[in-house]
């Protein structure tokens, strides 16, 4: 019998026993991340030192992951511990908006990292300075291409449901419901969401590394150099393929669904 996920336990989907996993992993999560992410800031607003421009993303994408931790770590653990959603249709707008928010802000965070990184050491520009009104407006627009992916559900294209085992909410990718507009709101998030960060972020490390090489090819004698060559392409090649394990998945499931 399949019951609301507002109002009865989903225990038809899976066993008991794999809801409390599902909370004991949150609570890792949330034991995990929140110090991590706290201490980031805190230690960042208390040593002036470390208030530069080129850090203010830094600080922002620890913001979005608190926002996730918060808005949605923790309220998936204390549903999990019942079986299902508990807080009804506007807890889930508000759960999936948050949980959404706090992931896009984190993805366009490491979008303008990426940017941010290209403009100062391959100066594209050669007169440009990077500066904090520079870095402002990085942060300013992670948060309005974060909003424009979680604010349209609320407003009537696509929508907020329950996902998975029915303890947390996210756009809804996989019905077809008239008048809802799923199917244009999924290309939407494929192209603007995915594709776009994924192409950015590709070419900006791409470029990075090919700097350092023709830096480091001038300087053959120098292990210094060579050392930094090294550890740039590595750090370039982790970000790519963090970004694609994080959102291919995701990205690929509602797409194909």
């Amino acid at each position: 019998i399949v019951r609301s996920p507002y109002d009865y336990p989903q225990y038809y989907l899976v066993a008991p026993w794999a809801y409390a996993c599902l909370a004991a992993y949150m609570f890792f999560l949330i034991l995990t991340g929140f110090p991590i992410n706290f201490l980031t800031l805190y230690v960042t607003i208390e040593h002036k030192k470390l208030r530069t421009p080129l850090n203010y993303i830094l600080l922002n994408l620890a913001i979005s992951d608190l926002f996730m931790v918060f808005g949605g770590f923790t309220t998936t653990m204390y549903t999990s511990l019942h079986g299902y959603f508990v807080f009804g249709r506007l807890g889930c707008n508000l759960e999936g908006f948050f949980a959404t928010l706090g992931g896009e802000m984190g993805l366009w965070s490491l979008v303008v990292l990426a940017f941010e990184r290209w403009m100062v050491v391959c100066k594209p520009m050669s007169n440009f300075r990077f500066g904090e009104n520079h870095a402002i407006m990085g942060v300013v627009f992670t948060w309005i291409m974060a909003l424009s992916c979680a604010a349209p559900p609320l407003v009537g294209w696509s929508r907020y449901i329950p996902e998975g085992m029915q303890c947390s909410c996210g756009v809804d990718y996989y019905t077809r419901v008239p008048g809802v507009n799923n199917e244009s709101f999924v290309i939407y998030m494929f192209i603007v969401h995915f594709w776009i960060p994924f192409f950015v972020i590709f070419f900006c490390y791409g470029r990075l590394v090919c700097t350092v090489k023709e830096a480091a090819a001038q300087q053959q004698e120098s292990e210094t150099t060579q050392r930094a060559e090294r550890e740039v392409t590595r750090m370039c090649v982790i970000m790519v393929i963090g970004f694609l394990i994080c959102w291919t998945p995701y990205a690929s499931v509602a797409w194909w669904i």
